[in-house]
């Protein structure tokens, strides 16, 4: 129960992490740690869809086209405190 997996991730998979904390798994097999979804927007052309997130604890934001994003993985951060790696 403490995580979701979603086999196509789409426009809609995003909107429905928009504001949590998960794992990216890219399409090229990299996996982005621990970032929560931001927002959705569009690049300055109109065409891409891209998705804003930031990674937990930092300020700063970043993007990666939503076309990369092969799924995602729902984080339970009271599990990870609980533990004792986030203070």
């Amino acid at each position: 129960m403490g995580k979701l997996i979603l086999e196509y991730f789409s426009l809609n998979s995003a909107k429905s992490f928009l504001g949590k904390n998960v794992n990216l798994h890219l399409k090229d097999g990299a996996v982005i740690v621990n970032v929560q979804l931001i927002n959705i927007k569009k690049d300055e052309y109109g065409k891409r869809k891209l998705v804003e997130y930031a990674v937990f604890g930092r300020r700063k934001l970043s993007v990666i086209p939503l076309r990369n994003i092969a799924w995602a993985e729902l984080l339970n951060l009271n599990l990870i405190r609980t533990a004792g790696y986030i203070s």
